[in-house]
């Protein structure tokens, strides 16, 4: 009869046919109607028990259907905890009005639990983030102190080594950007390349091409790559494709599966500048992307100079070693 009035009212209900049965179905239900003479003539000690297991943000809704002129046992209100007692016969809109009643409080618990679940996530995170903030910090330091050292050992006056310095501090500082959009943690390829090379490109976008898929490079990767980006970019302005108006540059890049990790392929191909020759001596540019690249991010590294034009290439593996999760 309760689950007619309550179809009737639009609240889905279904009729168990032992308490057994009731108890198997509580975990996706939003409260449970019982009798007392079900209870008193049923094992309570299953039910007891998964009202004890809930999580502590639960606390299950019961309507408990007592006698005529009876008072609930006392025994039976303290196992259930959360009930409501209708003494029958009861009106059928009083049913419908605990129902609902009953409902309602079971969706407010589980907001309340989405609420703790994302606070506790947000703690974490925070944790996660100060960490890496301070991972972040200790390599900037030492990147920007190797910098300052090598600018300074290649300068051949102070204002050649002003200029050299605070660029690629700049570049240093366009990855980071990327980075802490991201907290820190991933900055996509494609954007360090455009930062990098966008105001050499022409208004058809065809002096510097770039195809590729989206690669996101962690940060002990992104930092290194974005400065390589930015001396082979220095390089061609002053001395390759980027020098002269017709010069253009093909950047393209993918990912290979090689042994157990994803590798990330890159080929940086210029044309149409002065013709090429292999430099006489190592500059800081190349310095840096043999030390660095190949030491720090396990890199294997080619320059090429062709007489059209340097052709570069890089195979660097993936490493997925991120440390705060995504929003």
């Amino acid at each position: 009869m309760a689950t007619t009035i309550l179809a009737e009212e639009g609240i889905e209900a279904q009729t168990c046919a032992s308490l057994r049965e009731l108890v198997s179905r509580l975990d996706t239900a939003g409260c449970a109607i019982l009798t007392e003479e079900a209870l008193l003539a049923s094992n309570r000690q299953r039910l007891a028990d998964w009202i004890a297991d809930q999580p502590p943000w639960s606390d299950f809704p019961f309507i408990l259907l007592t006698q005529r002129r009876s008072e609930a046992p006392a025994h039976l209100t303290g196992m259930l905890g959360n009930v409501s007692v209708l003494e029958r016969p009861f009106h059928p809109a009083t049913l419908v009005t605990a129902a609902r009643s009953a409902l309602r409080a079971m969706r407010r618990q589980h907001q309340a639990r989405l609420f703790l679940e994302e606070r506790e996530r947000t703690a974490e995170r925070q944790t996660l983030l100060i960490r890496e903030l301070h991972h972040r910090v200790k390599n900037t330091l030492a990147t920007v102190q190797a910098l300052l050292g090598a600018s300074a050992r290649s300068a051949t006056s102070v204002d050649a080594f002003y200029t050299a310095f605070s660029a690629r501090v700049i570049s240093l500082a366009k990855t980071h950007n990327l980075l802490t959009e991201d907290y820190w943690q991933q900055a996509p390829l494609r954007d360090m390349l455009e930062a990098e090379l966008g105001p050499y490109n022409d208004s058809e976008g065809a002096r510097i091409v770039l195809d590729g898929p989206r690669v996101d490079l962690v940060g002990d990767l992104a930092v290194p790559t974005g400065m390589a980006i930015h001396e082979l970019t220095t390089n061609a302005a002053k001395h390759g494709a980027l020098s002269v108006p017709g010069g253009r540059i093909r950047i393209s890049w993918r990912v290979e599966q090689e042994a157990d990790r994803p590798v990330l392929c890159l080929d940086w191909t210029e044309r149409g500048g002065p013709l090429t020759e292999k430099p006489t001596r190592k500059g800081f540019g190349s310095t840096l992307l043999q030390r660095v690249l190949k030491l720090q991010c396990e890199a294997d590294i080619a320059f090429d100079y062709q007489p059209q034009g340097l052709h570069f290439t890089m195979r660097a593996p993936l490493p997925d070693q991120r440390i705060v999760p995504a929003y």
